[in-house]
This record gives C-alpha cells, structure tokens and sequence, in this order.
C-alpha cells in the first residue's frame, strides 16, 4: 500500500519540511528540489499533484499490504531523474547519497544516532516505472503553475526586500553594484534561453543570443569605465553610458516576453529552466525599475 505523505519519524531523522536548500545555488537539480520543498508544504499545490498520482496508481487497488515508498518518494525521484537526464542505477546512487534529496525523501539525518535508511535499487525501478509521460506531462502543469504563482513571487518580493536599499532612486546611482546586479540577471535569462535553444533545434535564435551577451556585457562595462574615470563631462558620460545600457536591457526583456510563450516544455529538465527564466526576468524588470532615473 502506498500513501502520501507519510514519514515515519525516530529518533535522529529530520523532518521532511525541515530540509534546508541553498538558494545561493542555481542549478536545475537544486532549483527543483527548492519547488518541491515549497510544495511538500504548500496543501493547495501537493493535493494537486497527489490527486493525478492516485488518479492513476491507486484506482481501483485495495488499500491493503504492505508499505512500500511513498507516492512522495515516488514522485520526487522520477522528478530528479527526469531533470538530471539519468538511469536508474544513478538515481539509486543519487537517492541514498545525496544529502538533500535524501532529507527531502524523508531519509536525512538530523543530530543524533539513527539507523540509516536506503532504498534499494528493485524499489526505485518497480515504482519510477509506473510514471509515464501521460502522468510527467500533468505532474508538470501543476509544477509549472506552482513555479509561476508562488515560489519565485516568494522569492523575488524576498529579494526587493533585502537588496532595495542598494539600488538607485532617481539619479542616485551606486556604481558598480547596481549595474553588475542587471548584468547578472541578464545573464541568467539568456544562459536560460540558450540551454532551450541547445536543446531543441527548431528554436531560432542562437547566435543572436552570443550577440546579446557580448552587447549588454560590453554597455555594462562602459558604464563602469565612465563611473571610475575622472574629468571634465564626467557626469554627462555616466549618464550617457547608463541609459545605452537600460536601452538594451529593456529590448532584452520585451524579446525574452515574446519568446517564452514558444518555449517547449516536454521534460523536467525543460521545466526547471523555465522556471528559472521566470525567476530572473521581474529581477531585470526590478532593476531596470529602480534605474528609471537615468534610462
């Protein structure tokens, strides 16, 4: 019998819920088990989720049995095997020595001695198995929407909090703090959009993506070079400077709103870098905000 959300608590296990996830860390595998985390603890959003698992693997079975994995660790380890890309024999390696995939599998160690849980390889198979892309596809709709309306909305009002002292109000511009931030985000949306470009083909665009780098990068240390140098139109060349660049910023984003409407979703993978697109765009649009002042 399997259930939901079930873990079996002794002594020196670590809730599911206490897991900790560095959010200093941005690849997709990280960034994945952060939206599962916050849907683990989020009942709107996991009731979705379990209701196409039950809807699938558990009608018309008897609720009798022994317990086996859960349909949590079921659906979190076909998650990570299909934004990792891996087989089965590396998701078993992944699921018993990952430290926060196995906090997240209700597996993680907390202060204190404990018998150390694992799951063996036959399990993983057997269950993994029964997701097919039928039920990936509706799993990932659900995702998707959770990704857009609550984790980064979270995270990027969390982000103005903490970081809006630093950035510039009208022509109060701090150099070259604020400017570097809308680089970095930049960069972010575009290494995004390259990974889908990579990967599919079909998708135009990628050589256009290396000309938009190479242009922001080039404006951003323009407006470094004015910023530091000293003499007479000092002034005038910053501003100059800044607003060639929140030009080019501002056309990055209009060209990123149009793109994401045809970027295909067809995989986990393909889910978390979406998602981390849509986490990077309002922090361009942010910053782009509070640069109104010399744009």
């Amino acid at each position: 019998m399997r259930n939901r959300f079930t873990q079996q608590l002794a002594i020196g296990i670590l809730p599911i819920e206490k897991t900790e996830i560095s959010l200093k860390l941005k690849d997709p595998l990280t960034e994945l088990l952060a939206a599962l985390l916050e849907i683990y603890k989020t009942p709107e959003y996991n009731e979705k989720i379990f209701s196409v698992l039950e809807n699938h693997l558990l009608k018309g079975k008897q609720k009798t049995g022994r317990n086996g994995m859960t349909l949590w660790q079921l659906f979190v380890l076909a998650q990570v095997r299909h934004c990792k890309n891996i087989g089965y024999a590396e998701l078993h390696a992944q699921a018993n020595n990952h430290l926060t995939l196995r906090s997240l599998l209700g597996m993680g160690a907390d202060h204190g001695g404990f018998t150390r849980i694992e799951i063996e390889y036959q399990n993983i198979y057997d269950n993994v198995t029964l997701l097919n892309d039928e039920i990936l596809q509706e799993i990932n709709q659900v995702i998707l929407d959770f990704g857009h309306k609550e984790v980064f909305k979270k995270k990027e009002e969390e982000a103005l909090h903490l970081k809006s002292d630093s950035f510039v109000v009208e022509s109060n511009v701090h150099f070259p703090t604020d400017y570097n931030l809308l680089w970095d985000s930049a960069r972010k949306c575009l290494e995004a959009v390259s990974k889908f470009t990579k990967k599919y083909e079909s998708l135009e665009g990628r050589r256009k993506l290396s000309n938009w780098r190479q242009e922001l990068k080039g404006l951003m240390r323009e407006v470094g070079k004015a910023s530091s140098s000293g003499g007479q139109g000092k002034e005038g060349r910053v501003k100059g400077a800044a607003k060639r660049y929140v030009k080019k910023a501002l056309a990055l984003i209009k060209k990123l709103e149009a793109t994401i409407p045809i970027l295909p979703i067809n995989d986990t993978s393909d889910l978390a870098t979406a998602i981390t697109l849509e986490h990077f765009m309002p922090l361009v649009k942010n910053i782009l905000t509070w640069l109104k002042g010399v744009s």
